[in-house]
Order: structure tokens, then C-alpha cells, then sequence
């Protein structure tokens, strides 16, 4: 029987510079417990090195959590990577870092801290995390997709690192599971800025980089039950598997 799971699709950890360091792997699974979160996807800049363990940090929880990465495209276009399991988004890590140029300056962009599952620090990413890979956006849509992810336009109402922002537009060619809104824009007004792509699938994430945003901007979604498989239906519109509140 189908029923309404609340999701959170986008967070970063204390690994992505711009990340609180109590965005840690346990932190994040209580306070998702909290908030009421049944499904959550982990997305950090350009790496997926503390998706483990958040995954591991949940397992005892009702939180289901779905390895991801968001990804900064050539044109600085931010990108939702979110797979079914771990080997899928560490391939994608492989071709990020490979794309990669630059090191960190912790003074300057944070640290990029590496955590277990117990919020152990067991290292420290020195890429430059907050910047942009040398592959064009179609590429890295490609890429997921042919890892077996879905594809999701970060925050496209916002001024800077969305499709919108930096081409003007979302081209067709650009095949997009889902089209993510912030919190700083309405239903209503999204409905108008946005006609263009009616027939595209809308979808609300916190974007959270501290634990008191986790779960503020949320979908909720009608599953069977919480997993990839179910979202990816969900995104697709199949099987009566939809978006309930975007």
C-alpha cells in the first residue's frame, strides 16, 4: 500500500567547506529522526567521502539514507547526484576528483573534514571541494545517469549555481529527473517564474549546511516504501509513485 514518506534530498556535511562541523554523520541521523525525516540523501560538494558513514550512522534508525554528491559542472552549475548504492556514487567521485583542480584553504573556505560513524575525525580532504570540475553539465547528467542515478537541478530559482542562473534556461538536451526549489520561493510564484517547465517534476530540499536547517524545505512523496527505486518511480510519476507537496 502506497503511503506519504517526507524527504530531504539535499544536505552536506562537515565535509563540504561551507558545512557546520556538528554537521556530523550522528548529528545528522538524530536530528533527521527528529525532524521526521524518512528518507534523506547525503550531498556534499563534489565528494561523497562521508556518505558511509551517515549510513552507517542511521542503520539503528528509522532514516533511510541514499549515497549522493552534488556537483559543480564546468559552467559552476550545482547538480544533485543520488544513487541506490554506495559503488555508484564513488565511481562518480573518481571522475569528479579526476576533473578536479586545486587545493583547499581551510582560513579561507572551512575545513573538509572526513568523519566515521561514530563522529570520529579520521581525516581531512584537501581538494578544493568548493570548486568547479572542468566537464560541461551534460556531461555530468550523462555520467550519473549511465551510473544509474537520477539527476536533479540544484535550486534552480536561485541567483548564482543553478541551470537557470548561469545558461538562462534549461535546454532540453539537459534530461533532469527533477527540478529542485529552495526555500526562499513559494509555491505561487514558482508556478509562475517556472511555467515554462510545468510538465518537469518539482521537488523541495533543505539545502541544510547546519542541523537547524535539516528538514525546513522538504517534499513529501507517495511510496510504497522508502528506498531509490521508489523516488526514482516517484520522479517519473509511475505506478501512482508522485510527488504529494513540492
Amino acid at each position: 500500500m502506497l503511503r506519504r514518506f517526507r524527504a530531504d534530498l539535499h544536505i552536506h556535511t562537515c565535509l563540504s567547506p561551507c558545512g557546520d562541523l556538528r554537521m556530523s554523520p550522528r548529528n545528522i541521523a538524530a536530528q533527521a529522526g527528529k525532524r521526521g525525516i524518512m528518507l534523506l540523501a547525503v550531498c556534499d560538494h563534489n565528494s561523497a567521502e562521508n556518505v558511509a558513514a551517515v549510513m552507517k550512522a542511521a542503520e539503528a534508525s528509522d532514516v533511510t539514507v541514499l549515497p549522493g554528491m552534488e556537483v559543480c559542472s564546468r559552467e559552476e552549475i550545482h547538480v544533485l547526484a543520488i544513487f541506490e548504492d554506495l559503488e555508484s556514487v564513488l565511481d562518480l567521485q573518481t571522475t569528479v576528483y579526476g576533473h578536479l583542480a586545486g587545493k583547499n584553504n581551510p582560513e579561507v573556505f572551512g575545513l573538509q573534514v572526513v568523519a566515521n560513524e561514530c563522529d570520529e575525525v579520521i581525516g581531512y580532504q584537501d581538494r578544493l571541494l568548493i570548486g568547479a570540475v572542468d566537464l560541461p553539465i551534460e556531461e555530468i547528467v550523462k555520467t550519473i545517469h549511465e551510473l544509474g542515478g537520477v539527476a536533479v537541478a540544484s535550486h534552480i530559482d536561485r541567483e548564482s549555481f543553478s541551470v537557470i542562473s548561469q545558461l538562462g534556461f534549461i535546454p532540453e538536451t539537459l534530461k533532469f529527473d527533477a527540478l529542485e526549489l529552495s526555500s526562499t520561493i513559494g509555491d505561487e510564484e514558482a508556478r509562475r517564474r517556472f511555467v515554462a517547465y510545468g510538465d518537469s517534476t518539482f521537488i523541495r530540499n533543505s539545502d541544510a549546511h547546519e542541523l537547524q536547517d535539516l528538514g525546513k524545505n522538504t517534499s513529501e512523496y507517495m511510496l510504497d516504501h522508502p528506498s531509490f527505486r521508489e523516488i526514482q518511480m516517484a520522479f517519473a510519476k509511475l505506478d501512482g509513485r508522485l510527488i504529494c507537496a513540492a
